[in-house]
Order: C-alpha cells, then structure tokens, then sequence
C-alpha cells in the first residue's frame, strides 16, 4: 500500500488538464436541433419568392429584350424531375417520404399542367440523410445541399423535400429559382419544398396543403410567373393581362373576395395564390403563354407537335416505369445556424 502525493503545482496542473479537456468536450458538441415549427394542420401558405417590384421592372425589361415567342398551343414540351429526399431519420416525422407519395406528385403535376402543354418526368430519386439540411434552410446550407446534388441542366427540376423546422423558414411551404438566374447560378436552380406537402391520402384532414398543389405552385415560379397579388392594385401587377388584380394573397376558400377596383373578382382558385390545395383549379390563358415563353427563352425547352395523343389521361404520363432509386451517402453537417 502506498500514497500518491501532489504538490500544488502538480495539482494546479492536473486540473487544468481536466477541466479544459471538459471544455473541449462540451464545446465540441454540437448544438440541440430545436424544432419550433407549427404542425403542417396550423401552418398557413407561405412562399419565399417574395419579390420587391424594382426588381420585377428590371427583370421583365430584360426578358422582353431577350424573349423568345411560345411555340404553338398544340406543341408540348416533357421537363425531366429529379427528386431528393432529405430526410433527418427514417420516419414520416423524420422526412423519409415513400416513393408511392413522390409518384402521386408527379400525377398532380402532369394533371395541373396539362392544359399548359407542358409534361414532367420523373427520372431519378435519392434519399440523402442530412439533419441539418433538413432541419435548417439558409443561404448557406441551400448551396451546400444543392451543389452536392443538382443533377442536370437548366430544363431539368430538379425537387429538395424538406422539414423547415428551425429559423424564418419554419413560415413557408416552399421556395423556387426564377428562370433567369439559372444560366448564372445552375447548381442553385431547384425547388424546396416541405415534405409534408406532398399528396398523402393518411394525412390529418386539418391538413390544408396534402394535396400537392405546393410544388404546382412553386413550379410556376420556376417557370415565371409571379404571385397573382403581385404589385397589388397598381401598376403591371403579375404582368400577366388576365389575372384580375389582387392587392393581398388569400387563404383558406373565401368566396367573392374583391379587393381591387376593377374588373373581376380576385382570382383565389389560381394555383399562384396561397389559398388551400382543395380551391385551387388551375392557370389562366395568359400565364400558360408566358411559363411557355419563359422555358424557351430561359430553358432551352424543345416543344414538338405530337401526331396523336393516344390516351387523355394527363394524370398518367409520361411517369417513368421505374425512376433511379439512389441514396446519397450522409453529407458532413454543415455549421450550425447562427441567430443574431
């Protein structure tokens, strides 16, 4: 048996050691994710494609320099779609969306744009596990997350299925790239979009945005259009003529909302306005002519006039028998988000 001695300085030196291999520890943690979304039943439509009306002047000045007719309303045109899942875990919570719901999306998108002429194809699906990316949108993670897996050029769509739960995100549904930027930013060109908006027949029926008419919505802005409520009751508005003005978004399915002067009643069953998935309908005449002007003169879109339609059914084509099913390996956690 015997004693160990310290003297103080030994001692002095022995907790320092201690107690800063403590603080390495606990500083290296990373932070808890802190999920302080509402559910999807209390959420309200919310988009980040908000945009101030000087830059609408700028950017429609330069695509009426640059823009390229639509091609006849009998030509139509197939965009290819690549799908990402993020997920946190390997829940419905966590964001592990089956692809029988990614299928039943691309059903809504080829049924809602088919009066457009404009078809969508399902091409590759990835899983791509990544708590931050799913949990977190900011500048930072959204160029991380994209630059790592965009797939394709311009005129593919390339969808980021996510959670929104952390930040100023935790208010929106979805986000796009408008058309004239993607030549500049291609790896950034994309929707995200909240997983929990996909169709899903299981939903709670509180749920207002289940039916998939989040990504119709977000893939009108990746195609041009602004929201109905743009510009209010002033000026060119949504720069389309036959959208009545609107001087805020709706929500819910109000009847005979009214408020701008002039003719027509705001136009709340427009797939550009923030009502609920069930009150949605479709595109006007106008906006179809320029989503098709934007994807030639941004998209290098080729639209052919097919011989014969042999089947009506839109909802149906042109899905691919069996899309690329891949899973990303798990990404590095970017750095967490900073709140000033």
């Amino acid at each position: 048996m015997f004693k160990l001695k310290f003297s103080k300085l030994s001692c002095l030196v022995l907790t320092t050691l201690v107690l800063g291999s403590s603080f390495a520890l606990v500083k290296a943690a990373p932070p808890p994710l802190v999920n302080d979304a509402p559910p999807p039943h209390l959420r309200q439509r919310g988009c980040g494609m908000h945009i101030e009306q000087e830059r609408v002047l700028s950017r429609e000045k330069t695509y009426q320099a640059h823009r390229l007719a639509p091609e006849s309303e009998d030509a139509q045109t197939t965009i290819d779609v690549n799908f990402h899942i993020v997920y946190a875990n390997k829940t419905e919570q966590g964001g592990y969306v089956p692809l029988s719901r990614v299928l039943d999306q691309l059903k809504v998108l080829n049924t809602d744009y088919a009066d457009a002429g404009i078809s969508w194809k399902l091409v590759n699906v990835t899983h791509i596990e990544n708590e931050r990316w799913f949990n977190a949108v900011s500048d930072k993670t959204d160029s991380d997350l994209k630059d790592n897996n965009h797939q394709g050029g311009v005129n593919t769509l390339n969808v980021y299925t996510v959670g929104f739960n952390e930040g100023p995100a935790v208010t929106i549904l979805g986000y796009a790239s408008w058309p004239d930027d993607a030549k500049e930013q291609p790896k950034r060109d994309g929707i995200v979009l909240l997983h929990t908006t996909l169709p899903n027949p299981d939903a709670s029926p509180a749920n207002k945005y289940n039916l998939g008419r989040t990504l119709v919505h977000e893939a009108g802005h990746w195609l041009g259009l602004y929201h109905t409520f743009q510009g209010g009751c002033s000026g060119s508005g949504d720069e389309v003529d036959d959208t009545p003005a609107q001087q805020s978004a709706a929500y819910g399915c109000p009847t005979g909302r009214d408020t701008c002067p002039g003719p027509g009643v705001d136009p709340i069953t427009n797939f550009m306005d923030y009502t609920d998935d069930k009150c949605m309908t479709g595109f006007t005449k106008g906006q179809i002519k320029r989503m098709r002007a934007h994807l030639r003169t941004y998209r290098s879109a080729k639209f052919t006039v097919p011989e014969k339609l042999e089947d009506d059914d839109h909802s149906q084509a042109p899905l691919s028998s069996q899309p690329a099913l891949t899973s990303a390996p798990a990404a590095p956690v970017p750095e967490p988000l900073l709140r000033g």
